[in-house]
């Protein structure tokens, strides 16, 4: 284990850091207990959880959504492009407020929003405000989605790749308990569907909690061995490297932007189409259903497994390249043979999913400084999640006017091409912080 930290530590630490006057007179807030620390990770674990339920349990119920709230079936197609809109345009914020306020502050705040979200969306009445307290519960995701690899770079400057994992796989399974669970608990709470929906709401309470203490303590929450967070009175040198030369100037961020939005456009293709690919073929309805659910829970283990793994190696194109060609093996067989090795082409596309957790662990490697960290995430994540709304939309548009599977299963299989080839270049052992200085 500890053979592993040192590993760690030495990659992210490897490059010689840029000099910063303030950081070398900043005073340093004291070492964090270790009751508080685990607080922390408590805080990670449920955060993760909740940042998909709210889009797979929606999922799980959108026929009896659409039918009580008297939907369309084009504002139900809408659905399907509202998170990573939301993703895309709130986690833009998720920096600036994370300076204003500290991150543990922004994320607590994002719980909240879940959690209200959800508890008014069953009950709102009507189609706007349905979707209004969708946005609600969506806001708080998209600012949680891009502060939690600064969190972890924070706090855990030396375990970027096993608490990037411990964080990826709650968030797994926080999607798949969601997908799996949500309707049988409709069943055994009534039959209502807005009963099956406000469940969720007290998973995203309980994630409120762990960060309440860390909020009051706001210096000790910046992380052990880091400044707290800027004053907003602060001279101006303490925030000039939060606010230094744009992360756009960076190939490395660029790189990384494209990859984290080729690999969202699989993910959210694969869960709004593959089961409905099944059940094309053949498959019964509820072997489809388990077949996503396989494909979903896949990343549970690889998700610890695939960060460790990466911040191992000095560059993260191998990984990247192995998760290509099951996502390519997957699409092939999707189209050869899609009843006969249904199970097969599940777990393939399960594994080569599991750029997500790869990704996130980038983001935390390709920058020095949890300021880096905070502008990567975001910046990658908005850009990545605005680049992935085209493709499931574009994936239903071929399959209604050309009646098959082939053309859209070409698709599929042609952006994990661009997708293999950014992912090599974000993969690339240096930071942001050497190009933006270069």
């Amino acid at each position: 284990m500890m053979g592993d930290m040192a590993s760690e530590e030495t990659r992210t630490t490897a490059t010689p850091p840029i000099p910063r006057a303030t950081e070398a007179t900043a005073p340093r807030p004291p070492v964090p207990s270790a009751w508080t620390t685990r607080l922390v990770v408590a805080g990670i674990v449920l955060t993760a959880l909740n940042l998909r339920p709210a889009i797979t349990s929606l999922g799980a119920l959108l026929e009896e959504v659409r039918d009580g709230l008297g939907m369309s079936g084009s504002v139900a197609g809408l659905l399907t492009s509202v998170p990573p809109l939301c993703f895309a345009v709130f986690g833009v914020t998720a920096p600036r407020l994370a300076r204003r306020f500290g991150p543990a502050a922004v994320v607590c705040a994002g719980m909240a929003a879940i959690t209200a979200g959800l508890a008014l969306r069953p009950f709102v009445g009507g189609t706007a405000g349905f979707l209004t307290a969708s946005a609600l519960a969506l806001m708080g995701i998209a600012v949680s989605n891009v502060l939690m690899p600064v969190i972890v770079k924070r706090w855990f400057p030396d375990r970027v790749g096993s608490m990037t994992g411990l964080y990826s796989m709650a968030l797994a399974l926080g999607t798949s308990s969601a997908a799996a669970v949500t309707v049988p608990l409709t069943g055994a709470l009534g039959g209502s569907w807005r009963s099956g929906l406000v469940v969720w709401a007290a998973l995203a309470a309980a994630a409120v909690l762990p960060w309440l203490p860390l909020v009051r303590a706001r210096g000790v929450a910046s992380g052990p061995g880091h400044p707290a967070p800027a004053r907003p009175d602060a001279p101006a040198p303490a925030r000039r490297d939060a606010d230094g030369p744009r992360i756009t100037r960076s190939r490395t961020a660029w790189a990384l932007a494209v990859f984290f939005g080729l690999q969202a456009t699989a993910a959210y293709i694969t869960m709004g189409w593959m089961a409905q690919i099944f059940r094309d073929a053949g498959v019964p309805a509820g072997t489809a259903g388990l077949l996503l659910a396989v494909t979903m829970v896949m990343g549970v283990p690889l998700a610890f497994v695939i960060p460790r793994l990466a911040t191992r190696l000095p560059h993260q194109g191998p990984i990247v390249v192995a998760l290509g060609l099951c996502g390519l093996a997957g699409y092939a067989g999707l189209y050869l043979a899609p009843a006969a090795g249904a199970w097969a082409w599940a777990v393939l596309l399960g594994i080569s999913n599991c750029a997500f957790p790869l990704a996130l662990t980038m983001v935390g490697m390709r920058a020095r400084t949890g300021a880096g960290v905070a502008r990567l995430s975001a910046f990658s994540q908005s850009t990545g999640y605005l680049l992935s709304i085209p493709g499931p939309l574009l994936v239903g548009v071929l399959y209604q006017h050309s009646g098959g599977w082939g053309l859209p299963l070409a698709l599929m299989a042609g952006l994990m091409v661009p997708q293999i080839a950014v992912g090599i270049l974000a993969g690339r052992d240096r930071t942001v912080e050497d190009e933006l200085a270069g």
